[in-house]
């Protein structure tokens, strides 16, 4: 299948979601997936069979506390990887007014944002298979919810493309997907050899990148934001990064200037040290799902979309963050926010 092909087998959900309904929602989805399709979402959802599960578990909860649910998709991204597969990635925000609990999270009567990494393996023209992770974070802290130690990157509505044409990438993007393979190869050089300099990190990345990390870690800006908000207190923490990949498998597509990976997992490292999001050392092996999107200029990466199931690498070391949000929040009243019109005096 083209990219243009493979894009319009998840078109009519993708329209279906910009204004969301009940029957749109399950309609498309019943059109897209196959009835046996392997849905892996993030956590706590798990994996899901079909388009009835991931409707019962995801998508109908979430409507009911966004009722006027929009999709606004930022990047679509299409096309075969090395090993034959068909995919689609989408990376955008769901957005509405948050009036009732979704996870338990207390509802905030406010508009509300929560980024999504969505991929999609097509055969024979339906999806059978789904590897997505929701900022289920990002939407907590919206809500004064979050439990967990605070991030160290900026809180901020991820934002499309600086040049706006994430919905029009096309052509070969072989360039693209071959400049960050070998920016991660030089990037796990480190800390086998504990000399930063191994990653090279200016010969890949745009002196005025931006990282858009997922809720709990941060956005951040440029090699030293980059370095000091993320990637220092990560490798401090993980210092066996990258020499464990057996077993391990990505899926890479890349249209243009762009390109994107999905992996579930894609990476195993072990909690040796202290400093990441304030996780007390457990010597204990996790594996990290990363969903992630580049975009490159003039030939260096200048933005880099990118999303960590964290709540199920906590939930590897038994922390439940639900759990404790719940009893964070006990005071409050999860009650649905009713708004009338505002049209009383």
């Amino acid at each position: 299948m083209t990219p243009d092909q493979i894009k319009a087998v998840v078109a009519p959900f993708r329209k279906a979601m910009e204004t969301a309904t009940t029957d749109g929602t399950r309609a498309a989805l019943d059109s897209m997936l196959v009835p046996e399709a392997s849905i892996h979402m993030c956590h706590p959802f798990g994996g899901l069979a079909g388009p009835a599960q991931l409707w019962q578990a995801c998508c109908a909860p979430l409507l009911t506390a966004i009722p006027d649910l929009e999709r606004r998709d930022m990047i679509v991204l299409a096309g075969t990887t090395p090993e034959g597969q068909d995919w689609v990635g989408c990376m955008g925000n769901y957005m509405g007014t948050f009036t009732a609990p979704f996870l338990d999270i207390p509802p905030t009567g406010h508009l509300a944002h929560m980024r999504y990494h969505e991929f999609f393996r097509l055969d024979a023209e339906r999806v059978v298979e789904m590897q997505a992770i929701w900022d289920i974070p990002e939407l907590m802290m919206q809500a004064g919810a979050w439990p967990m130690a605070p991030q160290l990157g900026a809180y901020l509505a991820t934002p499309a493309p600086m040049t706006q044409d994430g919905l029009r990438a096309s052509g070969d993007g072989q360039a693209a997907m071959a400049h960050v393979l070998a920016m991660l190869t030089d990037l796990c050089r480190h800390p086998a050899d504990p000399d930063p300099e191994v990653m090279n990190l200016p010969a890949y990345w745009h002196p005025r990148f931006n990282w858009y990390g997922p809720a709990g870690i941060g956005a951040a800006r440029g090699i030293a934001g980059f370095r000091h908000w993320h990637q220092i207190p990560f490798l401090r923490a993980m210092p066996d990064r990258g020499l464990d990949s057996g077993g391990l498998l990505s899926h890479w597509i890349a249209q243009g200037d762009y390109a994107c990976e999905t992996g579930w997992p894609n990476m195993r490292m072990t909690l040796t040290q202290d400093g990441w999001l304030g996780i007390a050392p457990a010597d204990q092996p996790v594996t990290l799902r990363s969903l992630d999107f580049w975009r490159l200029e003039d030939g260096l990466i200048r933005e880099n979309w990118v999303l960590v199931d964290l709540l199920d690498m906590w939930a590897q070391i038994g922390v439940d963050v639900l759990g404790r949000m719940r009893e964070f929040n006990k005071r409050r009243n999860p009650a649905r926010v009713l708004l009338d019109q505002g049209l009383g005096t």
